[in-house]
């Protein structure tokens, strides 16, 4: 982040602050009885306090479901009148945007699509300059942590302070039981980065299967991120998109329900064994740096000795030999393939770094 933001925080202006935070509401608002319906499920569970439906869907081939538009908005009206709950809508342009604020939606968001474009961050930004409105800004498809903070900083730094980023995952090839990787480093690091900021997770889109929001619940919540989104309609299986992401209000119930609230932080024995193992944990670290900056200073030593003898820096037949070695050795430790690979192969590109400073060093 180039500038600190300035983030209102969420008990200063969310008058039904809860942790979690949790919204929930269809994907698409497909008729005022669904959207009914939904809404005096969801409004009976205590933790929910914000309605959601998307009244404009952006997809990816034309002929699809693309929203009801603009009459969803009165159908959001209702539901804020007759429940009490706060109703927010996805936004993708600046006329998105004026139309939500004449119906009364209390909340915006941005979603993955539409987080990319700087110009059309812009422009809605400038459609929401002056007005008193919360916006969540969903991560981009891509994993692409720069992207994402770029265009919270936009906004912020157009005035707009009441904001929530909303973690949905990522699109990701490899194989997973995933609909978008969960990627859990980027919103930890975007935590990290910018702590005043709340931070929320939509697991439906994370998962894809209503088997699996469960677990991914919990597993937002164990890594202390403010809220949930959860897509609920009353019966998914015909809703009109994204059905199988989707839960009944009964389900969210009792899916809220097995959630486990773990403390942040705790006093007597436990704080000091806690205490006790990380600073194991630092010590450790400790070797770990020492051991790696001594590795260094072998490469760089193999890259003066290649340099010499004028032989090449990459040797792949050592590399490959040296990865299956490695990964067999890690994995009889306990540790997973993914990891060995990972930490070899950030290893291996330092190293490679610094046999090439060595070739190109003058030695005049």
């Amino acid at each position: 982040m180039t500038t600190p933001l300035h983030i209102t925080p969420l008990e200063e202006w969310l008058p039904v602050a809860v942790h979690p935070l949790v919204i929930a509401g269809p994907c698409s608002a497909e008729s005022e009885e669904q959207v009914m319906e939904t809404a005096c499920g969801v409004a009976s569970i205590p933790q929910v306090k914000i309605f959601r439906a998307g009244i404009w869907k952006p997809r990816t081939q034309p002929g699809a479901f693309e929203g009801v538009g603009t009459k969803g908005l009165k159908w959001l009206q209702r539901v804020k009148e007759e429940t009490g709950l706060l109703v927010t809508v996805e936004v993708a342009n600046p006329r998105h945007v004026q139309q939500a604020l004449d119906h009364g939606i209390d909340i915006l968001w941005i979603g993955a699509r539409t987080v990319v474009n700087p110009f059309t961050i812009q422009e809605i930004g400038e459609a929401i300059e002056g007005r008193d409105i919360p916006v969540m800004i969903k991560n981009p498809l891509n994993p692409d942590l720069k992207t994402w903070m770029g265009a919270i900083e936009r906004l912020n730094r157009m005035g707009i302070h009441k904001l929530i980023a909303v973690h949905r995952g990522f699109s990701f090839f490899n194989r997973s039981p995933y609909r978008n990787a969960p990627m859990w480093e980027i919103p930890i690091e975007l935590k990290r980065l910018c702590p005043e900021l709340p931070i929320i997770v939509d697991p439906s889109h994370i998962c894809g299967k209503r088997d699996l929001i469960p677990e991914t619940m919990q597993k937002a919540l164990d890594l202390e991120m403010n809220g949930l989104m959860i897509e609920t309609h009353f019966d998914p299986s015909v809703a009109l998109t994204d059905k199988n992401q989707q839960i009944t209000p009964a389900r969210l119930r009792e899916n809220l329900a097995n959630l486990i609230l773990r403390r942040e932080s705790v006093n007597g024995e436990f704080s000091q064994k806690l205490e006790e193992l990380r600073s194991e944990i630092d010590k450790l670290d400790e070797e770990l740096i020492d051991i790696l900056a001594r590795r260094m200073k072998v490469v760089e030593e193999i890259g003066a000795y290649k340099k010499v003898n004028s032989i090449t820096i990459l040797q792949l037949k050592r590399w490959r030999q040296l990865t299956r070695d490695r990964i067999e050795a890690g994995i009889k430790m306990g540790l997973s393939r993914e990891f060995i690979l990972k930490l070899l192969e950030s290893v291996h590109e330092e190293g490679i770094q610094r046999q090439i400073d060595v070739m190109n060093r003058d030695e005049s």
